[in-house]
Parts: C-alpha cells; structure tokens; sequence
C-alpha cells in the first residue's frame, strides 16, 4: 500500500494480510513520492518508482518478501538544471505550498507571480518530488516567480479537508490560496503580488476563471485550459458526489458556475481548449466565449485543433506555452521588475 507520513510525501508501506493495520513498515525512508506497479500474473516482483525531493527518480524491481533485486536502468534525457524548489507551510490552516525561483534569482528584486493551480478534488500540486516542477521552472526562468498551493478541497488531509468543498466547488479554495499569497507575501518580499497571474488545465483552468472573476484584487491575468465552465455540462458520477442533484441543488450549480461571474471579467484572460476534448468537451469554453461576447467583454481564444484533454502533439504544446507566456509577458511585464524596498 502507499501511505504518508506528510501529505507532501508518498511512501510504499508493506503491512502484514489479516493485521488490521498493526505491524506495517515503511518501505522507502527519504522526503519522496513513490508509486508501484505489481505483477497481475502471479508473480512475486512488482516495480517500485521513486522520486525524490532531492531531485533523484530511479525504478526498482522488489519481490513481495522485501528483497530488492535490481534497477532499471533510463535512457531518458537528464535536465540541464533542477528546479529551484523551496516547499513552504504558511497561515494558521498549515497550507502547504511550493515556490520555484528563477536560476538567475536576485535577492532584494521583486518578481511578478504566477500561480499554477489545480485546486480541486483528487489532485495536489504540492508534493516531494523536485522534478514534477520542471516546467514551472521553465516559467519562471521567463522573469517570474511560480507559486502552487494546495487549499481545502485536496486530498491528503482528512475527511472535513475534502468535504470543505461540498455544495461550493470554488469559494474555500479561492479563500486558501488568497490566504496563502498573501502570507507569502509577507514572508517573501520578492514577491509582487501587484502583478499576479493565475494557470490552470482542467478543473485549474475552472479555478483560474473563478480566481479572475471572483478576485480581480488578487489575480490580474490568467489562462485557463481544458476548464469546466458549468457542472451541469460535466460527468455525472464526477459531480454529484460534491454538488448533489442539479434538480434539487439548481442553487449549488449556479453558485459553483464560471457564468453566473461572467459578467464581471475585467482582467485579460487567455482562454486554451482541444477542439477534440473527450473529458471537458468544448462545448464549455464555446458557452464561455458567448457568455462574455453577451456581457461586451475582452478576452482571447486559442482552440487547439483536433486535440484531446491531454494534449499530445509536441508542437501544438511548444506553441500552447509558448502563447500563454506571451499573455503573461503582455500582462505582468517581468522587465519591469523593481528594486524592492
């Protein structure tokens, strides 16, 4: 089984059949995440993956009995430099978040901030493994400071953590991550949190409309990919658990909604999409875009044509990030960063 000994961290865990619990071992002892894939045909090998806040990623082949008996070796391409990664816990409801720095990083500079989010169910952005932040390293190397934060609503932190978000998809998130950005920004004050902008794909594309629309005092740009716009448009067996039946919580749906806000955008904002989205089907952004054209707002559009959720043509995502640190460039201005005071 995984467990954790911090919702940052995953660890393989052998616990003895009929134990109830008692007698487990934590296989693997470094800050780390580790997955394992076990043999489905009756052997006793499985393949342990761990990576590391360190910034190491190895894979291990272990028989059930514990015995380690060999590594794989990688043929991947190792990166030029690792992300400059500091894991920070701020604020009385312990919000675990995590801040990459630019490598050309000047103390006494201040910084505009990106906010790469997810902040719903069953994902964390937050988590030991340095590696995972590679491309938010990229971004930053831009002329930025990324910041992801894990709120009320993620996994890993209990029962009421998770059930936070029940009947309100948006508004606990929204409230942890303003909370965060703002203990940050004490803390740190090579953030300018004059100048934020907020990303996301999926239901952080969701978050990033909620956060611009909800709190223009906070975010000043965005982009949102992939993004839900309205739950009732979204799988069933998804939504349901969290917002109930929209016959009977029509409310619940309205509040949680992208364009019940529409009418309030007046911040610049880049909206990303696969025209051949099989989980967040298009039809979201197209109800988005007419939404705003009703309302007389400004905002951009860019439909990656014949793409899925997951976006797999490496030249349409050379070009998706390329155009998404354009609209940040054009929003946040990192030349302009000033000696801070």
């Amino acid at each position: 089984m995984i467990s954790a000994r911090h919702p940052t961290e995953r660890h393989l865990t052998r616990v003895p059949l009929g134990s109830r619990g008692t007698g487990a071992k934590v296989v693997t002892t470094e800050r780390e995440v580790d997955s394992a894939v076990f043999d489905d045909e009756g052997h006793d090998l499985y393949v342990l993956e761990v990576r590391t806040l360190a910034g190491s990623r190895r894979q291990e082949v272990w028989k059930t009995d514990g015995e380690r008996v060999g590594l794989l070796r990688s043929i991947a391409e190792e990166p030029d430099h690792l992300p400059e990664l500091e894991l920070v816990t701020v604020g009385k409801a312990g919000l675990h978040t995590a801040l990459i720095r630019p490598q050309s990083f000047e103390a006494g500079r201040r910084y505009p901030v990106i906010v790469h989010v997810y902040g719903g169910p069953h994902s964390q952005m937050v988590m030991a493994d340095r590696r995972r932040y590679l491309l938010d390293q990229w971004m930053a190397d831009q002329g930025y400071i990324v910041v992801c934060i894990d709120g009320r609503g993620t996994p890993a932190r209990g029962r009421a953590w998770e059930r936070a978000i029940r009947g309100d998809f948006a508004t606990a998130a929204l409230e942890d991550h303003v909370s965060a950005l703002r203990a940050l920004g004490l803390k740190y004050r090579e953030l300018d949190l004059s100048r934020v902008g907020v990303w996301g794909w999926s239901f952080g594309g969701y978050f990033s409309l909620m956060a611009l629309m909800r709190q223009p005092d906070v975010f000043h740009t965005a982009v949102a990919g992939g993004s839900v716009v309205d739950w009732r448009d979204y799988d069933t067996h998804y939504t349901e658990r969290y917002l109930g039946l929209p016959e009977t919580k029509g409310a619940d749906y309205d509040k949680s909604s992208v364009l019940t806000y529409a009418s309030r955008l007046k911040r610049p904002l880049l909206i990303v999409h696969g025209t051949a989205d099989d989980n967040v089907y298009l039809v979201h952004s197209l109800r988005l875009c007419e939404a705003l054209n009703r309302a007389g707002k400004d905002y951009e559009f860019m439909p990656l044509v014949n793409q899925t959720h997951m976006v797999a043509d490496p030249l349409a995502t050379v070009r998706q990030y390329m155009r998404m640190m354009q609209h940040f460039d054009r929003t946040l201005a990192p030349s302009r960063a000033a000696a801070a005071p």
